[in-house]
């Protein structure tokens, strides 16, 4: 836990000794009020079900920008032999890492709470689904993470990371969606359903939480976690 919290503290604090973390901040939230205001007075109703719609495509640009130097850029400058040679377990870097990007994200959506509040001091919204939208962020915004540092372990090239990010982050995110499952075949239509990041996303914002999706955010952010330890093991044999 010791090495875990000392990964944490170094790559959490780098975020902000560079323009990354107030350019995603400053970013994210201006782009995320502006298309939810945009048409929020049009509508002329106390919802944020706007707001939730367009977030999983803003995170789909700029949470890759995040993770993108958290593996390519140690072994582009060459720290990541150092780093490997340290009495630290592969996965405590791999954790470490993960947990200091989750939590700029985190930091990130709770300063996005300032809408709920401009909404609710506006209306009387419904508190259900506002609750669902936010906790269904925090868990496509971990999954995207996990997706982002896999794409970041394989590569050394910080584009090429952040490219494949949004390839693997964009797959996801639209294959559970309409469009393809039309075009599907049946047989395939439900585990596509299933696979999709953005189906689950839509179920929690009706402000149900079902334990189904839960265990699939939960399983693809494992999932990826262990691809990165995987890969970062390998690669130190190597």
């Amino acid at each position: 836990m010791n090495n875990i919290a000392a990964i944490f503290k170094k790559e959490f604090r780098s975020y902000f000794n560079s323009p990354i973390a107030y350019i995603f901040i400053t970013f994210f939230l201006a782009l995320s009020a502006w298309f939810f205001f945009r048409g929020f007075f049009l509508v002329g109703q106390a919802v944020m079900r706007g707001f939730f719609s367009w977030v999983p495509w803003i995170f789909l640009l700029f949470i890759p920008a995040v993770t993108m130097k958290l593996w390519a850029e140690e072994k582009k400058i060459g720290t990541v032999e150092i780093l490997m040679t340290l009495p630290i377990k592969d996965y405590e870097v791999v954790i470490g890492k993960y947990l200091a990007s989750f939590s700029l994200l985190g930091v990130t959506i709770l300063l996005s709470l300032s809408i709920p509040i401009t909404v609710a001091y506006l209306g009387e919204p419904d508190g259900g689904p506002i609750l669902g939208g936010y906790i269904g962020l925090f868990l496509m915004g971990a999954a995207y993470l996990s997706i982002g540092m896999f794409t970041s372990t394989i590569t050394e090239n910080q584009i090429i990371a952040f490219i494949l990010g949004i390839v693997m982050c964009f797959a996801l995110l639209i294959i559970g969606e309409d469009i393809v499952l039309f075009n599907a075949p049946n047989w395939i239509v439900p585990i596509f359903s299933y696979l999709g990041l953005g189906a689950h996303f839509s179920s929690i914002l009706r402000g149900v939480i079902d334990s189904r999706d839960l265990i699939y955010y939960f399983s693809v952010i494992g999932f990826f976690l262990y691809l990165s330890i995987l890969m970062v093991t390998v690669q130190k044999w190597r």
